[in-house]
């Protein structure tokens, strides 16, 4: 089940040691009562939205990422999505969608924790 709430990014924040600070929006998959997977929207600017993704190995579906690709084209209207993440599957997966890896953020989650960037024009978005 896709969800919106505050879970979603407690959920996110647990996985990658950091806290998310507001204004966000917070776009997750539930399982079984449990939040597996989830995206939180920030760093908002005129034509950029800033995505950081955690999730459970195999929690990813597609509709969740149609949840995600719709919110960033009908709902902020941003003309790019980047994307930061730590996780290697998450990445691979970005990429699936059109992503291009467009650089590392060193020590992005912490000492020696790096994160890949990875940018996704809304013409490339493969969804």
């Amino acid at each position: 089940m896709i969800v919106s709430d505050w879970r979603v990014a407690a959920f996110v924040e647990t996985m990658i040691g950091k806290p998310i600070h507001a204004p966000f929006v917070a776009i997750g998959r539930e399982r079984d009562g449990e939040i597996v997977a989830g995206a939180v929207f920030n760093g908002f600017q005129e034509y950029d939205i800033e995505i950081t993704v955690a999730a459970k190995p195999g929690a990813m579906t597609r509709g969740l990422l149609r949840a995600w690709a719709e919110y960033v084209r009908d709902v902020s209207r941003c003309g790019r999505v980047s994307i930061t993440t730590e996780q290697p599957y998450v990445k691979e997966l970005a990429l699936r969608l059109g992503g291009q890896v467009e650089g590392l953020k060193r020590h992005a989650f912490g000492p020696d924790r790096h994160a890949w960037h990875i940018g996704i024009l809304k013409e490339e978005w493969k969804i």
